[in-house]
C-alpha cells in the first residue's frame, strides 16, 4: 500500500490567482473576496503554471517572524492540471520516498544525509546515500514544471546553477562515486521529460557530457491534492 505524503500541516486556503510578480510575490483572491500576497517559492519562469483566474491553494503560517504569512503551493489550470508551485517540496517528497524505499533504483543505503557538500565548485548534493557495503551515491533533485505541446521540460529558464550541478555529478562518477539526477514531476500533465536545449543550450551540453560519464537519470511523478502529494511513480525521460 502506497503511503501519502502530507505536507501542508494545516488544510490549505483556496483562492483565485490575481498576478504574480517579482518572482517571490503572488495576490490571491481567496474565497471571502480578501486579497492577500502569498510567498512564491519558484523563481523560475513558471511558465504556464501562473494564468490570472486559476484556482490556487495556499498554506499559511502561524510564525510572527515570516514577512508574508502565506505560500503558494498548488494551481489548478483550465485543463484540470495539477501543479506543485513550491519546488522546495520536492526534496521533502524524495526524502519521504527514499525513508519508504518507494524508488527501486536508490533502495538498500543504511544512511542519508541531506545537504551533503561534495565538489570542487562548493556545491551541496541534496541527498547523499551511503552503506558499508556500496559506493556513496549521490542524488541532485530538480523539480519539473513546464509543459509544452505535450511535453514536460527542465529548465523552465537558464539555470547556470543546474550547470554546475551536472559538472561535479560528473566529477563524482570519474572519482569512483555513483551520481542521480533525479526529475521530481509537480505537473499532473506531463508524462515524459526531456532537456530543454530550447531555453538553455548550455545546461543541454552539460547534460550531454554528464549522462555520457556515467550520471543516472531517474524521473518520478507527484500525485497532488489540496489534501496530500506524494511521489507516485516513475516515467520516461526522452532523449
Amino acid at each position: 500500500m502506497e503511503k501519502s505524503l502530507v505536507l501542508y500541516g494545516k488544510k490549505l486556503i483556496k483562492g483565485r490567482l490575481v498576478k504574480r510578480y517579482k518572482r517571490f510575490l503572488a495576490d490571491v483572491k481567496l474565497d471571502d473576496g480578501s486579497v492577500v500576497t502569498a510567498h512564491c517559492a519558484n523563481t523560475g519562469a513558471m511558465t504556464g503554471c501562473a494564468e490570472p483566474g486559476w484556482q490556487v491553494w495556499l498554506s499559511h503560517s502561524d510564525n510572527p517572524k515570516r514577512k508574508l504569512a502565506y505560500s503558494w503551493e498548488l494551481v489548478k489550470t483550465d485543463q484540470a492540471h495539477w501543479i506543485g508551485i513550491n519546488t522546495h517540496k520536492a526534496n521533502d517528497l524524495v526524502a519521504e520516498a527514499l525513508a519508504d524505499n518507494r524508488i527501486p533504483e536508490l533502495k538498500g543505503y543504511t544512511h542519508i544525509k541531506r545537504e551533503a557538500k561534495y565538489g570542487v565548485e562548493n556545491s551541496r548534493a541534496d541527498f547523499l546515500l551511503y552503506d558499508e557495503q556500496r559506493q556513496d551515491c549521490y542524488v541532485e533533485v530538480k523539480s519539473v514544471t513546464l509543459l509544452q505541446d505535450q511535453q514536460g521540460y527542465f529548465p523552465d529558464t537558464v539555470t547556470v546553477r543546474g550547470q554546475k550541478h551536472l559538472r561535479e555529478l560528473a566529477q563524482l562518477v570519474s572519482e569512483g562515486k555513483r551520481s542521480v539526477l533525479l526529475f521530481c514531476v509537480q505537473h499532473s500533465g506531463i508524462d515524459s521529460v526531456k532537456v530543454a536545449r530550447h531555453i538553455d543550450a548550455a545546461y543541454a551540453r552539460e547534460f550531454i557530457k554528464a549522462k555520457a560519464k556515467g550520471v543516472e537519470i531517474l524521473v518520478y511523478s507527484v500525485s497532488m491534492s489540496p489534501e496530500k502529494i506524494f511521489i507516485n511513480q516513475s516515467i520516461p525521460f526522452k532523449c
